[in-house]
This record gives structure tokens, sequence and C-alpha cells, in this order.
């Protein structure tokens, strides 16, 4: 089997000069765990869940939030993200792509033409679910 045969080819992307609220709202929204970052089509960068949780005050949403917490919001997308992500093309095997998630310690591998246009995205999750199949 390939990639092609069980990765998400309905994904959110994100501008680079999104906001993290924008980015934010989207994972709220969508329960995502990965968005992928783009300028036109051409993959660029990845922010995970824990990017975001990382980047935005923890104090966001709560009693104690004050303006120095919101302006965490206002960071960019590209100030956040994996550069250079390590992508696959859709022909790789599920095999090889568990390997690639394993070797780097990755969660997510977009998965790209060979114009580096995103086609996908294929996550451990998508890995498991296919094994349980």
């Amino acid at each position: 089997m390939t990639v092609e045969t069980i990765m998400t080819e309905n994904i959110v992307t994100v501008g680079m000069d999104d906001t993290l609220k924008r980015i934010r709202e989207i994972f709220i929204q969508h329960q995502f765990h990965h968005l992928l970052v783009v300028s036109g089509q051409r993959l660029m960068g990845v922010i995970s869940d824990r990017d975001l949780l990382k980047a935005v005050s923890p104090f966001v949403g709560t009693f104690s939030e004050t303006d120095r917490d919101l302006a965490t919001l206002e960071k960019r997308a590209h100030q956040i993200m994996t550069r250079k992500p390590i992508s696959v093309s859709k022909d790789v095997t599920l095999q090889m792509a568990a390997k690639t998630l394993l070797k780097n310690n990755i969660s997510c591998l977009p998965v790209t033409n060979q114009d580096g246009d995103i086609v996908g995205i294929l996550t451990w999750r998508d890995l498991m679910a296919a094994m349980v199949k």
C-alpha cells in the first residue's frame, strides 16, 4: 500500500502571515493536530498543536488574562512553524512513511507532488488506523 491510499486529501492550510488567533480557532473548530503553512500551493512549513501551545500564553481565555497574553495571539504562522518540513510523495509505501516518521521523530508527513505543491497529509494516526483495518 502507498501513502495515496490513506492520506487525507481535503486539507486545511494557513498562510505565512495568518495570526495565531486564527490558527488557534482552526485547531479548536476542526480538532486537527497539524496545519500546513503554504504560500500559494507551495509547502512552506508545518504547525502542530504543540507548537501553538508553546507559543500562546497559557493565560489566554482565563480570568488572569492580560493584554500581554492576548498579544501572543498576534504572532504570525511563520514565526512558530517548522521550516523545511520533511515530506513524501503519494507513491511512497506506508512502511517507508512509517520509518520516516520514526527516524525523524515527527508525527505528520505533508504529501507533495514533484513541484512541491501539497496534495495531502499523512499522520501517525492515519497509519495506525490503516493497521487495524
